[in-house]
């Protein structure tokens, strides 16, 4: 009969328990990089409809309190890209 040893198991725990802190600290980092890549895409979203809003503001005369001063209408708007295509068509034929 074979004896059984166990200094393979014994082995393998000490390993284990040597790099705990090696293993805790890149599953950590992970964890971190994880949450950040997704507060990252959340962010990302919430500045896209923001500026959503910031523009349907600015085009409809919408007033929010801290940002009252700054009232264009659409008419204006539309004064301004007219007067932008109608440059740019001009040089675009010299």
């Amino acid at each position: 009969m074979r004896s059984k040893s166990s200094t393979p198991t014994v082995l393998i725990v000490l390993i284990l328990v040597f790099t705990f802190p090696l293993w805790i600290g890149i599953a950590g980092g992970l964890f971190g990089l994880v949450m950040g890549l997704f507060g990252g895409v959340i962010g990302i979203v919430a500045g896209f409809f923001g500026a959503i809003a910031g523009i349907f503001g600015w085009l409809f005369n919408w007033h929010w309190p801290l940002i009252g001063f700054f009232h264009w209408n659409f008419f204006w708007v539309l004064v301004i890209l007219l007067g932008v295509l109608m440059i740019s068509r001009s040089k675009r034929r010299v």
